[in-house]
């Protein structure tokens, strides 16, 4: 029983320590995002004008805050803040030149994640992010950074949060840094790695070993540990329990059994065969269903409590740590239903994107094949959308390429298929009742749905539409065929005069 606990303890704080790295990690991600983003779309002009700067930092940290400490802008010999928001009135010889972040920053032209340190201003726990920005010919102008307080709400919440049963916890660990990140245990925050040769386990794991393993830590006590990486930043994340609580109901039945042992040994040979087999009838059932459950030849379900003594408390117990499994199992459901669902729909707009769109254009002719039914493909083009992306910046480039996505998808009926496949171009597959003119007629709408301006941050943007339509099987009779003929209306249309309407 110890062995099989052992194994499902092992199973339950990978999955748990799996769940909480990728947490983490997706967290990483979204911060370096922001701040790639911005830096591509930090107008050059600015940077002499302090004012307009920090209030283009106000603007996009209202925008998305997950910077907790804020913006700032640095200039490329590290000596000199431009500007900050929120404004922080730091001393004229603030200086991070010398910074691990800031010649990160420089060197690599990508964005980096600084070392883990606490605020000179305030002591508190803090990790810094930047990345260079760079004039056309790729030469450094400036550098942006953020900053984001370890202990901010929706960034380590599940480390510093939560604990593993009544003492185990997590630990967040930078092996480049020999630093502890975060950890339940909120007075090892910033604390230093044991040295080499305290923890074998943890030594694997500052190697590069990611798995489960049973260890001795520092303070001398024997644990659980699953270790799970957290790769964008190049950190791992360690769930632990100590052994003596996980097998703390094995430690209680042991005593049970042996206590009460010693007293049915007085009893008549009689008794003690009649009683003792009543007695253990329910912990055989269970430990015969657990063994069961654990080869895989029944499935895992709760086991029935009949009565509450100490094998009902196991029982209990055992039902107890299955539905915490299947707790971890749901949760790791639903994280894989949302990667599948980003794998397969387009980030910015929410709509398929080209690998749904190529899927779902293979079973309509599946479908128009076995139905002998028509069905049509539109293959559109936004006229215009590169002077707006060029002239206004991609944050207002990208909401007009959403505010096209809602016009489109609100014509079309729930049958139909609308996909963003690229840039600027979209695709729409018609199945149900199609003709060619019925086929016209949807890209008429679509071109009338466009021609009212959108309106972003008081601009007035035109776009046109220019439209290609492919029809099976007259226009081709293969995914590649439709697509080719459609491209080619499309472009047709373009030569043929589509243009943006003036405002």
């Amino acid at each position: 029983m110890e062995d099989k606990i052992n194994n499902l303890s092992s199973s339950q704080q990978q999955s748990t320590a799996s769940y909480v790295a990728r947490d983490i990690d997706e967290k990483i991600k979204a911060r370096l995002d922001l701040l790639r983003r911005a830096a591509a779309s930090l107008p050059p002009a600015i940077l002499g004008e302090p004012a307009a700067l920090r209030d283009w930092l106000r603007k996009h940290q209202e925008i998305a805050p997950l910077f907790s400490r804020g913006l700032m802008v640095v200039q490329p010999d590290g000596r000199k803040v431009i500007a900050d928001y929120p404004e922080r009135h730091l001393s004229p010889d603030f200086d991070v030149s010398e910074r691990f972040w800031f010649r990160s920053a420089l060197e690599s032209r990508e964005p980096v994640i600084g070392r883990p340190a606490r605020s000179s201003i305030d002591g508190e726990p803090m990790v810094v992010m930047a990345v260079a920005v760079t004039d056309p010919a790729g030469v450094p102008i400036a550098v942006l950074t953020g900053a984001t307080a370890l202990s901010s709400p929706g960034f380590l919440n599940l480390v510093q949060g939560n604990r593993i049963g009544r003492s185990g916890g997590f630990l967040l660990v930078s092996p480049r840094d020999k630093l502890f990140v975060s950890a339940s245990d909120h007075a090892m925050i910033l604390s230093a790695t044991p040295p080499e040769g305290v923890n074998p386990l943890h030594d694997r794991a500052m190697a590069g070993y990611r798995g489960t393993g049973i260890t001795v830590n520092a303070a001398g006590e024997e644990e659980f540990s699953a270790i799970a990486s957290v790769p964008t930043a190049g950190w791992f994340l360690v769930a632990r329990l100590p052994t003596s609580e996980a097998f703390e109901g094995v430690r209680d039945l042991q005593t049970f059994i042996i206590t009460n042992s010693l007293m049915i040994a007085a009893f008549a040979s009689t008794v003690l065969f009649f009683g003792m087999r009543r007695f253990f009838r329910p912990l055989t059932e269970a430990a015969r269903r657990m063994h069961q459950m654990a080869d895989g030849h029944v499935e895992l379900a709760p086991l029935p409590v009949r009565r509450m003594d100490e094998v009902g408390e196991l029982v209990h117990g055992f039902n107890y740590l299955l539905g915490k499994l299947r707790e971890q199992e749901a949760a790791l459901r639903a994280s894989e239903a949302r990667m599948a669902h980003m794998a397969h729909h387009d980030a910015l707009t929410g709509l398929p994107n080209r690998a749904m769109f190529h899927d779902r254009l293979g079973q309509a002719i599946d479908r128009a094949e076995r139905g002998g039914t028509l069905f049509a493909l539109l293959y559109i083009d936004l006229d215009g959308f590169k002077p707006i992306n060029d002239t206004h910046g991609h944050s207002r480039g990208d909401e007009v390429l959403r505010v096209v996505a809602r016009r489109l998808s609100g014509l079309l009926r729930k049958s139909d298929l609308i996909a963003r496949i690229g840039g600027d171009e979209f695709a729409i597959v018609l199945e149900v009742d199609v003709t060619r003119a019925g086929a016209e007629t949807v890209a008429d709408k679509c071109r009338t749905a466009l021609e009212e301006p959108i309106l972003i941050d008081g601009l007035r943007l035109a776009l046109a539409l220019s439209i290609g339509v492919a029809v099976f099987p007259q226009d081709g009779r293969d995914a590649q065929q439709l697509i080719v003929h459609a491209d080619q209306a499309m472009y047709a249309v373009k030569r043929g005069g589509a243009r943006v309407p003036a405002l």
